[in-house]
């Protein structure tokens, strides 16, 4: 790379920082930084546990936020001397190195882009997320089963921890439908991009005259929350009912009435929780996702209210998939909100999908 395009990539990197620190805004970041510490400090900070914890996490999320743009920041810094010197000096091993670092720099200010992209309320929270399979019996059983595993395979390699809240195995082979608990920081930023249906095209393995098959699923993502949003349940709205535990995530535990399945009345959310081994436990998390779900409806009435006001409705159904995935005549995966797409087929399945997650957030700030 020539000296004239290293100036070209370094003034874009320099524009690209200037931009995230005033959407940072770091000095009250830096600020509330130190509030936190000084709670931290206080001698009762440990008497509620819970408001610890969420105290402690906000702190850390804003640590590692500041702390890389700084990283960031002094290595455009680094660079930046490193041409002068060269300008200066030239020295053909130097100007490759820095040729070299150059665009693993511009990959990482792209991924703390991505990170700043997700800045709506609840984006740092854990996530809640249902798959429930479409018509089609077995075969869309069998989907749902493999986006089940693409999922959780997507999240064990962000570090995140999956726990099963409720599964329904499938008449034959694979999943009527499974509620996943995936905490971690922004699960719910990265996850909400993949809320809606997902439609498969293969060969059936459960056909034997070797027919093509569409089948789909639909993929349902709420955050999880603890008391940072007040939604009012009454008690003379909620039916409660309780059964064995079965299936996967229950089957240590189904010797007893353990289970808990809790349906609003005015609504008709039903919410349903078997992975904890108590039925008071089940019913805890039973009511954290009911409040999720009302939460949800919550957004989605106000979205479609301003949807109505712009005259721009869509059908939400299954012909109005998000992502179809194409196992033949050939291989392909494509995001049909943003054109996201990709041939290669097993990576996606075994989690790869960071590229449609990122494509989507991005085109958020179109």
């Amino acid at each position: 790379m020539e000296l004239g395009d290293i100036r070209n990539e370094l003034d874009k990197t320099a524009k690209k920082l200037a931009d995230f620190r005033g959407s940072l805004d770091l000095e009250n970041k830096e600020a509330r930084i130190a509030e936190l510490d000084e709670q931290m400090l206080m001698p009762d900070f440990w008497d509620d546990q819970q408001a610890a914890q969420t105290v402690i996490s906000e702190s850390n999320s804003l640590k590692d936020l500041v702390g890389e743009y700084k990283e960031l920041s002094d290595t455009q810094e680094n660079l930046e001397m490193t041409l002068e010197l060269l300008r200066e000096e030239p020295d053909e091993e130097l100007q490759t190195e820095l040729s070299n670092e150059l665009p693993d720099f511009v990959e990482q200010l792209s991924a703390f882009e991505l990170q700043l992209l997700l800045s709506e309320p609840y984006d740092k929270n854990n996530a809640i997320l249902e798959l429930h399979a479409g018509a089609g019996g077995t075969e869309s059983q069998d989907w749902t089963s493999m986006l089940l595993r693409m999922y959780t395979r997507w999240a064990e390699k962000r570090g995140f921890k999956v726990e099963t809240m409720n599964y329904l195995a499938g008449d034959e082979a694979g999943v009527k439908s499974v509620t996943l608990s995936i905490k971690g920081h922004n699960a719910y930023g990265y996850l909400k991009a993949e809320k809606g249906v997902h439609r498969l095209v293969r060969i059936s393995p459960f056909d034997s005259s070797g027919r093509r098959h569409t089948s789909f699923a639909s993929c349902e993502v709420m955050p999880e929350f603890n008391e940072e949003i007040e939604i009012e349940v009454k008690s003379e709205d909620l039916k409660v009912d309780t059964y064995r535990a079965t299936g996967a995530g229950g089957q240590h535990i189904n010797t007893t009435d353990s289970a808990v399945r809790i349906t609003h009345m005015p609504t008709g959310v039903v919410v349903q929780c078997q992975n904890e081994r108590s039925q008071i436990k089940n019913r805890e998390q039973a009511m954290k996702m009911l409040k999720a779900k009302l939460y949800q409806l919550k957004i989605e009435e106000r979205e479609k209210e301003l949807l109505e006001i712009r005259g721009d409705q869509q059908e939400i159904g299954w012909g109005s998939q998000i992502r179809s995935y194409v196992f033949h005549p050939y291989s392909m995966v494509k995001d049909h909100r943003t054109n996201a797409e990709t041939g290669n087929v097993n990576n996606v399945m075994d989690g790869d999908i960071d590229q449609f997650i990122n494509a989507y957030l991005r085109s958020k700030l179109a």
